[in-house]
């Protein structure tokens, strides 16, 4: 048998690995607000409720949850999370990310 043969055979006797999800301790929240600040090691995303956002000046945000990834895991959520908008917006419709394009003014008369 030659090297690459073997090499070959011994690639397919690799184990590969199975990843089972339990969620039984997730703990479910909303957010409308995210800033994402970053070290070198690592990306920090703070979510949070913003309770007045189409007010004006000074507003509170009040962070709830801060997750904390590597780069290398950001960069795959970030690829998820393009896809998953993606297969949105062919759905539904582009999503508008600029709150004054969508907010509809009453006509007044």
């Amino acid at each position: 048998m030659s090297e690459a043969q073997e090499e070959a055979k011994g690639g397919e006797n690799q184990q590969i690995q199975e990843v089972v999800v339990s969620d039984s301790n997730a703990n479910a929240g909303y957010a409308n607000f995210c800033r994402v600040s970053s070290t070198p090691e690592e990306l920090i995303l703070d979510l949070g409720l913003n309770p007045t956002p189409y007010a004006t000046g000074k507003v509170e945000v009040k962070v709830t949850h801060r997750i904390i990834l590597n780069h290398y895991t950001a960069k795959r959520l970030w690829h998820a999370l393009s896809m998953a908008l993606q297969r949105h917006e062919q759905a539904f419709g582009v999503l508008e990310t600029d709150v004054r394009k969508r907010v509809r003014l009453p006509q007044g008369g």
